[in-house]
């Protein structure tokens, strides 16, 4: 299951640019059919077909968290080509008004929102999509359950996209992105996906290194994040009055699978899609363990360590460890072991990685043989710089389909702990139980896809009781 680079050379013509629609099922089902089995479908530029506009890109925040705020700043900071912040939404006013008044301090001319081009409420993504022309970019940072439909409504009006990791938390969910996918490829649409590593050079550099056999045939792959909570997990008393359950639930995202995937796919994916990519291939399945120690009044849905054991069709293993327990030791770092000699991946962030390969099978820095370029890339812009520069050159550049994958076996994992059985890629790409189910209708006034029991609790994972996460 590889993973090229989705920017190949190609001629470059104007940015903006785009075809219409014919042929695009075909493409859909050639997706479908290629991904089942890992791999990733060829990707023919089509041709321009419609110039026009100007060279200033304009982009659209649809989100404006604390997730929206790194992106918003790193698209801001690219220097190719003309950027500009051209409309905002959310379902908080005043996440809008804080990140507004953050970007206006920080890049002046750059930013141009009046109050008529801020949007609010779960259906102001597309108002803030209409805002924008075909060729600009729409930045979707909402919490991972509506990457889905905003998606399609940015391919429905020609823009090019920015989504943030993960683009989805469960097979059904990544179904619908890697269909989306084909339609974006149709209209020569440009699509970036938070999985930042993959743009950081040291990371490249080491993944070179392996190829060429440096370290040898790669043995065993580990990874860890292990550290106190960002945030608390007990849900108790529930949400304030001046907010409904629908809007707690999207402000308190982490603590819902159906919002996010829970910590396990929003903290654990770099380090999972790292290895991924250093293997060369995506794991064919997951065994894992997991529990609760750390007890709520009302429990979120998530646990507070998982172990996991993912394994290539080849017989080498990926052992991944997360923990979110005070008190208890952190680490924080993805690791590898070679026929020839150990490896480190990244270390104790994601930037700087700190990639180098190690005489024998002790990672110390006293045996490296060798490191990566210390002037290596910062992921977190250069993923910004090279889809800019796809977008300008008009150059092949989708990495949905890739970033799908990546959230797929990320959910393998957090599958097989909570139901305590082991799940295949193909059983997980396929499975039934669609967290997102319905939430493109999702208005102001609806209930929330999960419903509270009757006590005020929520229904949890329970290992060997039910048939998937927290129900049958």
């Amino acid at each position: 299951m590889t993973s090229p680079r989705p920017d190949s050379p190609a001629s470059p013509t104007t940015r903006r640019t785009f075809l219409g629609t014919a042929g695009q099922m075909a493409a859909v089902a050639g997706s479908l059919a290629t991904v089942a089995h890992g791999a990733e479908p060829a990707q023919d530029k089509p041709p321009a077909v419609q110039p026009g506009g100007s060279d200033e890109i304009r982009v659209a925040l649809i989100g404006c968290g604390g997730r929206g705020a790194g992106a918003a700043a790193d698209a801001l900071s690219v220097t190719a080509a003309p950027m500009k912040m051209y409309a905002m939404c959310d379902i908080f006013p005043q996440n809008i008004e804080t990140r507004h008044k953050a970007l206006v301090e920080q890049f002046k001319d750059k930013v141009d929102v009046p109050n008529e081009r801020k949007f609010l409420g779960f259906e102001a993504y597309k108002q803030a999509m209409d805002a924008l022309r075909p060729g600009d970019i729409a930045i979707l940072t909402t919490p991972p359950a509506f990457r889905a439909p905003m998606f399609r409504y940015a391919i429905e009006k020609g823009l090019n996209v920015f989504m943030e990791k993960p683009i989805a938390v469960d097979g059904p969910s990544a179904r619908r992105i890697i269909e989306l996918s084909a339609l974006a490829d149709a209209k020569n649409l440009k699509v970036g996906v938070g999985l930042m590593a993959r743009h950081n050079s040291a990371r490249q550099e080491l993944f070179q290194q392996l190829r060429d056999g440096a370290a040898g045939d790669i043995i065993t792959l580990r990874g860890y994040r292990m550290q106190p909570a960002v945030q608390g997990w007990d849900l108790f008393p529930g949400p304030p009055k001046d907010m409904t359950e629908l809007q707690w639930q999207v402000k308190r995202f982490h603590c819902f699978l159906w919002a996010s995937g829970g910590i396990f796919s929003d903290y654990y994916i770099h380090h999972i899609d790292e290895a991924c990519w250093m293997k060369d291939a995506w794991p064919v399945k997951a065994e894992a363990n997991g529990g609760r120690q750390m007890r709520a009044k009302i429990d979120d849905q998530n646990f507070d360590n998982y172990s996991v054991e993912y394994t290539f069709a080849d017989g080498t293993k990926f052992f991944y460890f997360g923990r979110t327990i005070p008190k208890a030791e952190s680490k924080f770092g993805l690791f590898g072991h070679g026929s020839k000699h150990a490896f480190r991946i990244s270390s104790t962030g994601h930037h700087p990685a700190r990639s180098a390969i190690f005489k024998g099978q002790e990672i110390d820095d006293k045996n490296t043989v060798w490191t990566a370029d210390k002037s290596e890339t910062q992921p977190y812009r250069q993923e910004w710089i090279d889809l800019v520069d796809a977008v300008v050159k008009n150059t092949p550049y989708n990495e949905a389909i890739r970033g799908a994958q990546a959230s797929l076996v990320t959910a393998m994992g957090r599958f097989a702990a909570h139901t305590g059985q082991a799940v295949t890629y193909d059983e997980m790409l396929n499975c039934p139980d669609d967290l997102t189910a319905g939430v493109e209708s999702l208005t102001d006034s609806s209930p929330p896809p999960l419903l509270a029991n009757a006590d005020g609790t929520y229904p949890v994972p329970y290992p060997g009781k039910y048939k998937f996460e927290y129900r049958d």
